[in-house]
């Protein structure tokens, strides 16, 4: 009902607006393979529709073990790799000794010289460190420092969108079908099209939620469902099997999601500038559909205040060209 009451809001205020819809989505199983059936009225309500199918194993297997970040897990893996490295290779000259106290876990480190202790507490902080570090990135995490200087762990979404390229290949010539790959804006606005009309599902707080409700693009599709952040990581994979070239930014805000692309801005289209470099934006999200270069007021006013935080999506190298 809320999401509802937003749209009628949205809908008044921006009357001209073409809405997003979905006129039809399934799927088809099989031993093998899972098939995508989409269709779609794009920016300029015209019917468009496409059809896929996916390798059932790279379906569910793919980020089968993503979860909601949790600090409990994170001191569990930590304290057990803290212990097996210290048993393994002891700090010469100190007593290392672990004391438990309810869930948490204290080091007592004892020593003739202080100086040799304050040396094998930094040691040991620093290893601290490397541990949390090694299991964020097992578990497709990353830490981020937002506008405002908030630090929090989200999902590692560029990494997310760079194992999930080769997945999405396949939708490479049927949409090429369609569109022209010499066309940039063209087959950005179709791309575009397609995700903004899959059903929209509330962002959680990315400082606050730790993942949870964010979905993987082959889990976005197999749902039909994603928040900005999930959408947004399903457009720039899809972009990038499409236009490998083509540098991208994931643009986060409060509450939302945008993607940014290296591409000549055409008249009055708001940019983001990184690294010399000038980026125009696009709203992969929905429900309003828009094309590359249009954004909504709440977006443009994040991006002219520097309320965001961009993340660049660029081809690694070893990949080939269009």
């Amino acid at each position: 009902m809320k999401f509802l009451t937003v749209v009628a809001i949205l809908m008044i205020c921006f009357p001209n607006t073409v809405w997003a819809k979905q006129l039809d989505f399934s799927k088809q199983i099989t031993d093998q393979q899972v098939q995508f059936n989409y269709q779609w009225l794009d920016q300029a309500k015209q019917a468009q529709s496409l059809s896929f199918s996916i390798n059932r194993t790279t379906l569910f297997d793919r980020f089968r073990n993503f979860k909601a970040y949790k600090a409990k897990h994170v001191r569990k893996y930590v304290n057990y790799q803290l212990r097996k490295k210290l048993r393994k290779s002891p700090i010469a000259d100190v007593q290392v000794k672990f004391v438990n106290q309810g869930q948490n876990l204290q080091l007592d480190i004892s020593g003739q010289n202080q100086t040799t202790v304050d040396q094998a507490y930094q040691t040991i902080a620093q290893l601290e460190k490397e541990l949390v570090n090694e299991y964020l990135t097992r578990n497709f995490y990353t830490q981020f420092h937002s506008y405002n200087n908030n630090n929090a762990i989200k999902p590692d979404h560029v990494r997310f969108a760079q194992e999930s390229v080769a997945d999405l290949a396949v939708l490479k010539p049927l949409i090429l079908n369609n569109v022209s790959i010499q066309r940039i804006r063209e087959v950005s606005d179709y791309v575009l099209g397609f995700i903004q009309s899959i059903p929209y599902a509330t962002l959680e707080s990315r400082v606050t939620s730790t993942g949870a409700g964010f979905n993987p693009p082959l889990q976005t599709l197999w749902q039909n469902q994603g928040d900005c952040d999930s959408k947004v990581t399903l457009t720039v994979a899809i972009l990038r099997a499409l236009m490998p070239r083509i540098k991208m930014m994931l643009v986060f805000i409060d509450n939302h999601a945008l993607l940014a692309l290296n591409i000549p801005k055409e008249g009055d289209e708001i940019t983001i500038t990184v690294d010399g470099l000038a980026y125009v934006l696009a709203e992969p999200t929905g429900p309003a559909m828009m094309r590359v270069g249009e954004v909504s007021p709440d977006a443009e006013f994040a991006i002219r205040n520097g309320r965001y935080y961009a993340e660049a999506f660029f081809a690694e190298s070893g990949e080939s060209g269009e």
